[in-house]
């Protein structure tokens, strides 16, 4: 028998629940409350309320919702690297571009308009159709109503296209970043996409040759002309001939 009690102490000694047992035994005979759930776990801090002040969304520790650190907003919109009105664009390493760009937008609307489509859709062989698309229908307007007003109906997706593809500013929120106005049209997406489309087509069929221009320095200044297959040649240069020395 005492063989067998000695066992049990020992057990009861090597339990890992006898110090849990005997701590909360000793704190209810001395009186005090226990919580076993408490005990050996941390405290996880609650996650922060957004909270809104005037229309802006701020998180409790003071960070705004509209910060591009915080997952799931949208990035903000990037301004055109022109102005409309730049026909000459900017002194930099594209002077020369914008000069072409310029000369183009003047001659041949044409084939600025193709070369641009050509670089949205990054596809070598849609600069003869849309040039040849375009040019039928400056003929078109040119000969029955005196001046150019079908061809922007058939451009202005390619400024709308541009538009998308590098998350830029619009007219609707370049107007109401400037004086205050189309702030209702910047509250449903739809209805400020619509709007923007809107401005897209009245850009293109009043100021086509510009619209076209700034259209064409920005390209240039985003995307490679697709033909340029930007691949690493690998170019094999043949050992140079050695000599042994015979004083060696």
């Amino acid at each position: 028998m005492a063989n067998h009690d000695d066992k049990n102490d020992k057990h009861e000694e090597s339990s890992p629940l006898l110090g849990n047992q005997l701590g909360e035994e000793d704190a209810k005979k001395a009186g005090k409350p226990t919580d076993a759930k408490s005990e050996g776990t941390v405290q996880k801090a609650p996650a922060p309320v957004p909270v809104n002040f005037g229309g802006y969304g701020w998180t409790a520790d003071g960070l705004p919702l509209g910060h591009g650190s915080v997952v799931g907003e949208p990035m903000g919109r990037t301004h055109w690297d022109s102005s409309l009105f730049a026909c000459f664009g900017r002194s930099d390493e594209f002077c020369s571009s914008d000069l072409e760009v310029c000369l183009l937008g003047s001659v041949a609307p044409c084939v600025l308009y193709g070369s641009n489509v050509e670089r949205v859709e990054s596809t070598p062989g849609s600069f003869a159709s849309h040039c040849l698309s375009y040019t039928g229908l400056f003929l078109v307007g040119n000969s029955v109503f005196g001046w150019n007003c079908l061809a922007p109906w058939f451009s202005s997706a390619s400024r709308t296209a541009i538009r998308r593809k590098f998350n830029l500013e619009g007219s609707c929120e370049a107007l109401h970043r400037s004086c205050g106005c189309c702030g209702s049209f910047l509250e449903d997406e739809a209805q400020r996409e619509q709007c923007e489309t809107a401005c897209d087509f009245a850009t293109h069929f009043c100021c086509h040759s510009c619209a076209l221009c700034q259209e064409g320095r920005e390209l240039r200044r985003r995307l490679p002309h697709p033909g340029f297959n930007a691949q690493p040649i690998l170019v094999m240069i043949p050992p140079v001939e050695q000599s042994m020395g015979r004083g060696a």
